[in-house]
């Protein structure tokens, strides 16, 4: 990423000092502060049902609730006796249109891009799940849209509003570990269906889900029963993005953020079980490499994905790696981070990257970040979160960026869809990247993952 870019991407995400205001105008349709804003939630079952409650525990009254599945529609709709019933948001976003303020996405991932573009591109602010959006393309125009039209956005990160997220952040700026060389992440999903062909057949649809809604940009296919529907999409290439969508935009947000990673310059899928056709494999390893940015020396970044279970053995990192995290653990935790300095290790057993270890060079066992005493000399430099929901609000309302708005998020996702483009490319293949361009220069196979060829209408 040129040095301009870096800056820019910095001060507009709170990584570096300096003003955490972008000049975003306060909102509610040209209203004072106090105003209410109006919410409109597509998709309210699931991870959608609390993006809901946030949004009211907020200050949003929520207008429109929209979901392809009468089951949840209805009882979300309960509770919010008020609001307007949709199944398909593009009729939601047209009917309601300038009586919306805001949209909450929750739906599966292959629905979060378009479903952003079009409430985007009718000037609403939006808050989405993780992963941002199911391809490259869509992560990079949702940024660029949100720059545009001056839009508070936010991505559902949550352990971005973590303190221990940010003083981990804190930590690694300030040189306690020294100069990175190595990223390890791993992950126990799926803990879905995954690793698989299509099933075939078909299934009658029941009367409460609409099918072809909910298929939206996807290719055509019979329903079957259990298949995809209402959490089994997540392993399937169409739908989906495997363990790295659902988890790496949590246990690699610290870790990103630490160390000011832009695009890599090569993604190889090292190792994986069986790749099918249509559905991401039980278990794989992903090395990513870093180029030089700011002053950082180039970084290796391994991911590891897989449930364990008594017969089947995951990918995981090297065990001289992992071996003092055993000692202090008893076992390797399901999931963690390890960032391995030229000066020590940084450690995080948590998802969301709220707690971390550090190991310094001629230390013998782990301490917990706050009470280590290198920790304690390193001021405070990224602001304190009110609240992963609250600040978009607060975005919304007086122009403080969100900490995972989509110039940052859609830095994030882009990464790590990356991963899912090897993954799809094939076990062995180096893959050159242009991150400015979006395309492999020596891997021309991997440009029908970068964007999708949506169904007419979508």
């Amino acid at each position: 990423m040129p040095s301009i870019h870096r800056r820019q991407f910095l001060q507009k995400t709170g990584l570096g000092a300096g003003s955490l205001l972008l000049g975003f105008p306060a909102i509610v349709r040209g209203q004072n502060l106090n105003s209410r804003i109006n919410v409109a939630c597509i998709g309210v079952g699931g991870k959608g049902d609390s993006d809901v409650n946030d949004a009211a525990k907020c200050g949003g009254t929520i207008v429109a609730l929209c979901d392809v599945d009468r089951r949840f529609l209805d009882k979300k709709a309960g509770q919010f006796p008020e609001a307007k019933k949709f199944a398909d948001y593009r009729k939601m976003l047209s009917e309601l249109g300038s009586s919306i303020d805001a949209v909450t996405i929750s739906g599966p991932d292959h629905m979060h891009g378009p479903a952003a573009m079009m409430a985007m591109g009718m000037g609403k602010h939006i808050y989405c799940q993780k992963p941002l959006t199911q391809t490259v393309f869509e992560a990079r125009e949702l940024k660029r849209i949100a720059a545009e039209k001056k839009l508070a956005t936010q991505m559902g990160n949550q352990g971005s509003a973590a303190d221990g997220l940010r003083r981990a952040v804190e930590v690694i700026h300030a040189g306690v570990i020294g100069a990175p060389k190595e990223l390890h992440v791993w992950s126990n999903r799926p803990i879905w269906p995954q690793g698989m062909d299509r099933p075939q057949g078909s299934s009658p649809v029941p009367g409460h889900l609409d099918w072809d809604l909910w298929l939206g940009p996807a290719a055509e296919r019979p329903y079957v029963d259990k298949a995809y529907h209402d959490f089994a999409w997540r392993g399937w290439t169409d739908f989906g993005t495997g363990a790295l969508g659902d988890m790496a935009c949590h246990t690699v947000n610290m870790p990103f953020r630490a160390l000011k990673l832009g695009y890599p310059t090569v993604v190889e899928c090292e190792m994986a079980s069986r790749i099918y056709s249509e559905s991401y494999p039980l278990t794989s390893r992903i090395r990513f490499e870093f180029p030089e940015r700011d002053g950082l020396p180039p970084l290796k970044f391994w991911w590891y994905d897989g449930a364990p279970d008594k017969e089947f053995k995951p990918l995981r990192p090297y065990p001289n790696i992992v071996k003092d995290v055993v000692a202090m653990k008893g076992s390797l935790p399901p999931s963690g981070c390890l960032i391995i300095g030229e000066k020590g290790i940084l450690f995080s057993p948590d998802d969301y990257g709220a707690q971390f270890f550090l190991q310094l060079e001629g230390e013998t066992k782990f301490t917990k970040g706050e009470d280590h005493e290198a920790v304690k000399a390193v001021p405070q430099s990224i602001p304190r979160s009110p609240g992963h929901n609250q600040e978009w609000f607060d975005m919304m309302k007086n122009g403080t960026p969100a900490y995972s708005n989509f110039d940052i998020a859609g830095y994030l996702t882009e990464i790590i869809l990356l991963g899912c483009i090897a993954l799809r490319v094939g076990e062995g293949v180096r893959m050159d990247w242009d991150g400015p361009g979006m395309h492999s220069p020596n891997c021309p196979q991997a440009a029908q993952f970068v964007k999708r060829n949506n169904r007419p209408g979508w």
